[in-house]
C-alpha cells in the first residue's frame, strides 16, 4: 500500500500533507484516549497526552525526513522525558506505546495502515477490558483486630474462625497506642459471600469491644 507522499524519506512533505496527517493523528489520539478510559480509572492529564502524542510523534517523523542524526537526537529527547515522568501502571504504558506507534505510522504517511492498526489493537483492548481479562478472582479478606496488650492472641479466635471461615492465617502482629494494644492482621476466606454480623459481634466479645475491620484484599494497581 503506497503512502500519501510517494516516499516520505526522500522528499520534504508539503504543508497540505503535513496538516492532513496531523489532523488524522489527533483523531487517532482521541480514539486511543477513549480506549484507555473505557472501564478504567484514568487520569485526565494522561488522557490529554494520549490525544496529542500521535500528532507530536508524527510531525517529528515527517520533518526528520530520513536524517539519521536528527532521528537519534529526537530519540534522545524522548528518553529524557521518561526520567521526568512518574512510573505508570501496565495499562498506561501500553496505551503510551500504542499512541506512539500510531504516530510513527502516520508520520511515514501510511494513514490506512494506521487506521487498521488502531481498529485491531483498540478492539483487543476494549474486549479484554469488557470481560476483565486477567483479573484475579479472589474471595480472600483482610481482617484487622485490635486487642489489649494483656490478651494472649494465640488461639483466641480459633473457634470463631472455624465457625465462619474456610481458612484463617495470622499475617502480622503490631503494637499500637504506645504499646497498650496489639493489632492483629489475618488473611481469611469466609464461608459466605457477605460478612456476617454475628461474626463481627463474636469477635468484639473476644477483643473487649475494640476495633474490628474486614476489607477485601486488593492488588496494587501500579504493579506490572
Amino acid at each position: 500500500m503506497p503512502d500519501i507522499f510517494g516516499s516520505v524519506t526522500n522528499e520534504m512533505p508539503t504543508f497540505g500533507s503535513l496538516l492532513m496527517c496531523t489532523i488524522f493523528s489527533v483523531a487517532l489520539g482521541l480514539a486511543v484516549a477513549a480506549v484507555y478510559m473505557y472501564k478504567n480509572k484514568h487520569s485526565r492529564t494522561l488522557a490529554v497526552t494520549l490525544v496529542l502524542l500521535p500528532a507530536m510523534v508524527q510531525v517529528i517523523i515527517m520533518l526528520v525526513n530520513g536524517n539519521i542524526g536528527t532521528g537519534v537526537a529526537v530519540a534522545g529527547a524522548f528518553s529524557l522525558i521518561r526520567f521526568r515522568s512518574a512510573q505508570g501502571n501496565a495499562r498506561e504504558i501500553s496505551c503510551l506505546f500504542f499512541a506512539m506507534a500510531l504516530g510513527f505510522i502516520t508520520g511515514l504517511g501510511y494513514l490506512a495502515y494506521a487506521f487498521v492498526f488502531l481498529m485491531l489493537i483498540g478492539c483487543v483492548f476494549v474486549v479484554m477490558s469488557h470481560f476483565r481479562f486477567g483479573q484475579e478472582k479472589t474471595d480472600t479478606c483482610v481482617l484487622n483486630i485490635t486487642i489489649p496488650e494483656n490478651a494472649d492472641y494465640n488461639g483466641l479466635f480459633d473457634e470463631i474462625f472455624e465457625k465462619y471461615t474456610e481458612s484463617a492465617e495470622l499475617e502480622k502482629v503490631k503494637s499500637t497506642n504506645m504499646g497498650s494494644l496489639f493489632e492483629l492482621t489475618y488473611s481469611i476466606k469466609l464461608k459466605s459471600e457477605s460478612v456476617p454480623k454475628a461474626f463481627l459481634d463474636e469477635l468484639r466479645c473476644k477483643n473487649s469491644n475494640l476495633n474490628v475491620l474486614v476489607s477485601r484484599e486488593q492488588r496494587d494497581e501500579n504493579e506490572l
